[in-house]
């Protein structure tokens, strides 16, 4: 399980500091890792290749914890492969985030007073990329403090030139093969933003709104329709009701007056409206609803746009001109002079979209726009998950994935900005329309001119897995590293990042998936289980923490919540218990180094070793096999618990603590045990790597003298197994859990020494006399020895005088006390619930609740009477 058949390490420093400080660690640590370029990936290399996407996050962003969460277990999938002798790839990069980082720079121009129409186009652009070089990428010195292993010499932004060609080149590809359109659709409009946004950029929060009942028609010929959005009838052009509905059969096909205006309406007959919702009758606005639109295409209805792309009413009349809101609030109160209003329900709550940058109230709107046809590209990315070329996991998330990609409309893909992949189609003076390639020169003359618009940032970042690799061109790193091998993300996003992804590299690899396996986690949740927001005022920035604890503590305690496609609660707590942890890692190695434990020359055979020495080795090896197991499944938090319980309770608590009397008694078991405890280390130390890589590498490289942990061998399992000495160990561990425990009851201090006899002989114990009396502080018996305790445990005899260091009357006393007292709360917990009237009327929680005290006095009263008959007669 060591390198040292392949190098001869210098003899290891024992002089570690006594406590461990991060802070004058992982800064320093983490410069010497990417100096030496052990994350750098060679194309040439025979290796296996191992890949790793990472969502490229926004250039606007900084580290939160759900980046903290993922960067981990990526990191921590990477470096494990990496030390299994992979070419392991993570290559970094960041997205340019259209939208977000447009509105950073003009709020930097509104300071000035400026907008950017005063810049123009160019001059705008210009000021965005000197923004991104001065303010973006905080994210990227971010990702090291965490200790992200990825290739820097990589690094890749959505707007680079070798990216962008990559954009241009799809983009011609799709129009070529009739996959990219423009047309009029409905699409979200944000009146601030004054651009299109995905459904990705839409946040629906409960608002307080009105509901109000309109009459529409004369007369006989009336009907009823109900709105939270009154100015937008002013573009309905019809009434739709359920062709079933007895009530309006009547009116289907008639014409209706359309109150406030001197039009009418068609009344028309679409199996979309539900009968049993309101009134039955629906008022159809084609230009301002997506699900008016549908209508309005079955049916050949007008679409009447009624307000500009600010949210400002354009119809004739007296609300020309006036804001939505405001214009609202004047229809409703016109109609109401009409006696058009039939009931109104304020404050009414619904659900209502907004803007996720600016969060003004989203507008649908229809507009002209670009758009993906999803239809063939949704199918085959459906197909590679269905025929088993694409895994996803957890599994049962599988059908999240095919109700989006099976169900897909068609992705508007334009975006009204500066900042972004300009649309790279050309308009002509009589109506030509030319889409130019990346090696290709733009229609140039009199009255050409490039749409205006720039693609989704979507549509970029769904080229990440293969853009980032060079494509268009065949490189060696895309021949190398593609198809990637792991795509984790959060499940938030499958609809959207992943789905693109899958799309767009199966159609621009010739077939070939993008990634082998969707890894799906949870989000990151408070520790009450609580969404993180700022409203809430739980929001935690993962640097103070990092600051406070270090950053080993911080991913430890992310990686150990980290269930497949399950929330992860996180508390401050926490991750002081993983600081704890990372300090009895430091404090148990050095110990080990003090003692002389060694990674130097063979491990001694089996029959030279004792059943200690035996013990940890074989729960070493099963160690192993369980957290490879773990990580091939993407048991993150299983792994972490195993590599927990195996290093703190087995290694520190039971193995360094039983070595102590070895090593004071010297001779050869000491020398085996010390070597074995090297091994212990060496092994647990690499296992433990991936997840906490700075004190590991740190505690690595003094005790073995190697050059680093990160390029490390990977243990493996030998196979080693001894299950006769580790049941030898489980009952020398139940001797010492239960005498403790007698101590503990009877109030002795954890260092207070007590007379003992031991009677060990014919027992698997015998061989462990010293061991037990030094871990239980048990003193040779001497010509006063009095018996005052006696404990029969796993075929041994433990007796204690006690006489010198307890008043036995005195805890008699105390013990029948505490057992009367138990014994009373069984007898009423019992008769209540032996009492059937009381049974029939009292709540659920009530009768859980004296069950719960039933059986805490029954345990309290084995306990009690279990000390007590420990005792000797006073």
């Amino acid at each position: 399980m060591t390198e040292n058949a392949q190098q001869q390490p210098p003899a290891p420093d024992p002089e570690l500091p006594t406590q461990y400080a991060p802070a004058d660690v992982e800064g320093p640590l983490y410069e010497r890792w990417v100096e030496r370029g052990y994350f750098e990936a060679d194309a040439k290399s025979e290796k296996p290749p191992y890949t790793i996407v990472i969502p490229p996050p926004n250039v606007t962003g900084s580290l939160h914890l759900g980046h903290a969460f993922q960067h981990t277990l990526m990191d921590a999938l990477t470096r494990r492969k990496r030390m299994q002798g992979h070419e392991a790839l993570w290559l970094p990069g960041m997205d340019h985030a259209g939208i977000a980082t447009q509105n950073k720079v003009e709020q930097q121009l509104a300071e000035e007073g400026k907008s950017r129409h005063d810049l123009g186009r160019e001059e705008f652009v210009e000021r965005v990329w000197q923004w991104k070089e001065e303010y973006g990428g905080k994210i990227l010195g971010q990702m090291r403090r965490l200790g992200d292993g990825v290739d820097w010499s990589r690094e890749r932004f959505t707007m680079d030139e070798g990216l962008s060609k990559a954009v241009q080149t799809i983009f011609k590809k799709l129009y070529d093969d009739e996959l990219i359109y423009r047309a009029e659709r409905i699409i979200n409009w944000c009146p601030r933003c004054l651009t299109a946004i995905s459904d990705i950029e839409v946040e629906y929060q409960e608002d307080d709104g009105e509901l109000v009942s309109i009459k529409y028609g004369e007369g006989d010929e009336t009907l009823v329709v109900a709105t939270t959005r009154a100015e937008t009838m002013l573009g309905d052009t019809a009434v739709a009701v359920h062709p079933d509905d007895e009530r309006y059969r009547h009116l289907v096909d008639k014409r209706i007056k359309l109150p406030l205006t001197d039009r009418s309406i068609p009344v028309v007959a679409d199996t979309h409206v539900d009968p049993e919702f309101g009134t039955g009758a629906v008022k159809v606005t084609p230009a301002h609803d997506p699900n008016d639109f549908a209508i309005g295409q079955r049916h050949g209805l007008e679409s009447i746009t009624v307000m500009d792309e600010r949210g400002v009413i354009t119809a004739h009349g007296p609300f020309q001109d006036l804001d939505r809101f405001e214009a609202r609030s004047a229809i409703v109160a016109a109609l109401r002079s009409q006696g058009r209003i039939v009931a109104e329900k304020r404050p009414y709550v619904h659900s209502v979209g907004h803007c996720s940058r600016c969060k003004t109230t989203i507008e649908p709107r229809l507009s002209m726009q670009w758009w993906v046809k999803v239809g063939p590209l949704a199918k085959a990315a459906g197909d590679a998950v269905r025929d088993g070329r694409v895994k996803i996991h957890p599994e049962d998330m599988s059908k999240r994935y095919f109700d989006w990609v099976d169900n897909m409309h068609d992705w508007c893909i334009s975006r009204q900005l500066w900042w972004g992949h300009r649309i790279p189609v050309w308009y002509g003076p009589d109506g030509e329309i030319v889409c130019v390639g990346p090696d290709e020169e733009p229609p140039a003359g009199e009255g050409w001119r490039q749409d205006t618009d720039v693609l989704d940032t979507w549509f970029s970042s769904g080229l990440w897995p293969f853009s980032t690799l060079g494509w268009p061109e065949q490189t060696e790193d895309l021949q190398k590293f593609y198809s990637t091998d792991v795509l984790l993300t959060g499940h938030d996003i499958i609809f959207f990042w992943v789905a693109r992804m899958m799309m767009f590299g199966l159609y621009a690899m010739d077939g070939e998936v993008p990634f082998k396996t969707i890894a799906l986690t949870g989000l990151v949740r408070d520790e009450r289980g609580k969404k993180m927001s700022k409203s809430f005022g739980n929001v935690v920035d993962p640097l103070d923490w990092m600051d406070k604890y270090g950053s080993d503590a911080v991913r430890f305690t992310l990686a150990r919540g980290a269930n497949p496609g399950t929330d992860v609660p996180i508390g401050e707590d926490w991750v002081q218990a993983s600081r704890n942890f990372a300090n009895k890692i430091w404090n148990a190695t050095r110990f080990a180094l003090m003692n002389g434990a060694t990674v130097e020359g063979p491990l001694p055979d089996p029959e030279q070793l004792s059943a200690t020495d035996r013990w940890i080795l074989s729960r070493l090896n099963k160690t192993v096999a369980e957290v490879d197991a773990f990580y091939e499944d993407f048991q993150f938090a299983k792994l972490s618990d195993a590599l927990y319980h195996f290093a703190w309770d087995e290694v520190f608590d039971w193995y360094v603590e039983l070595s102590k009397t070895v090593f004071q008694a010297g001779g050869a078991p000491a020398e085996a045990s010390k070597r074995v405890l090297g091994e212990v280390l060496d092994v647990t130390l690499k296992l433990l790597h991936p997840v906490v890589p700075f004190v590991t590498d740190t505690l690595w490289t003094t005790l073995t003298g190697g050059e680093s942990v990160v390029v490390a061998e990977w243990p493996s399992d030998s196979g080693f197994r001894d299950a006769a000495a580790e049941r030898e160990i489980e009952t020398l561990q139940s001797v010492i859990t239960e005498v403790r425990r007698f101590r503990a009851d009877q109030g002795l201090q954890p260092g207070q020494r007590v007379p003992a006899r031991l009677t060990l002989d014919g027992t698997a114990l015998a061989p462990h006399e010293a061991a037990i009396r030094q871990l239980l502080r048990l003193q040779p018996e001497g010509d006063s020895f009095t018996a005052t305790a006696t404990l029969p445990v796993a075929g041994a005899e433990v007796a204690l005088d006690l006489s010198g260091t307890i008043d036995v009357a005195a805890e008699r006393k105390r013990l029948a006390k505490d057992l009367a007292a138990a014994e009373k709360e069984k007898a009423q917990a019992t008769a209540k619930l032996g009492n059937e009237a009381f049974l029939a009327k009292a709540p659920d929680n009530v009768v859980d609740k004296i069950r719960g005290r039933l059986a805490k006095a029954e345990e309290d009263i084995t306990r009690l009477q279990s000390q007590l008959d420990r005792l000797p007669q006073a």
